[in-house]
Parts: C-alpha cells; structure tokens; sequence
C-alpha cells in the first residue's frame, strides 16, 4: 500500500497511490493512516482518485481510519469516481463522510 501526505496550513491531504482498497491491503492501509494522521491538522482528505475499486474490507478500512483520528477531527474524501463513489452510495457511508468529485473541490469547500 503506498500511501503519500503533504500538509498544508490546517489541512493534510494523504494520497492513495494504488488502484485498489480491498481485503489484500485493508490491514495495511489501516497503519498507514493512522501513521499519516496520528499527528498534524485536524482535517484529513483522503485523496482517492486513483483508486478504481474499493470492497467491503476497503470501506470498512476508511471508516476505521476514521475513527481513528478522533473526535473533533475530519476525514474528508476526494476524488472518487463512479464505482468507488457507488460503493459509499449504497452503503449509505455518504452520509457519514464528506464527498468531494475532486481535490480541489475539497481543498476550497474545507477553507471556508
């Protein structure tokens, strides 16, 4: 799993560079994103456009990474496309994240 950060301001936006979150790296992943997150900026935004399928181990890998982070801190998603978008969709985990079609649509929305 290779995930990348950059920190700007009050924000840290951590880059999945890989084409899948499934069960073969949900543990992985997992790490990680406590690694990336553990420390810095209250909001998070987990840059997923390179990502073109995401399973049940993979979803279930964000929402812990989620709880993670804490109370009073965001993770917000970027970048989704149809498929993975359809998979928070379904799963009604819309409702639990904040979506974005786009990174940069993240970065304005979250400076205001």
């Amino acid at each position: 799993m290779n995930l990348s950060s950059t920190t700007d301001g009050n924000r840290r936006v951590v880059t999945v560079n890989e084409s899948r979150i499934d069960a073969a790296v949900a543990l992985t992943f997992k790490e990680q994103m406590r690694t990336e997150t553990e420390s810095g900026p209250d909001t998070v935004i987990l840059d997923l456009q390179q990502v073109q399928f995401v399973d049940s181990s993979g979803l279930g890998a964000i929402v812990a990474a989620m709880k993670t982070m804490g109370k009073g801190r965001t993770l917000a998603l970027a970048g989704l496309n149809p498929t993975v978008s359809k998979v928070f969709q379904l799963t009604r985990m819309d409702s639990v994240f904040q979506l974005f079609p786009t990174l940069d649509d993240a970065l304005d929305s979250l400076d205001a």
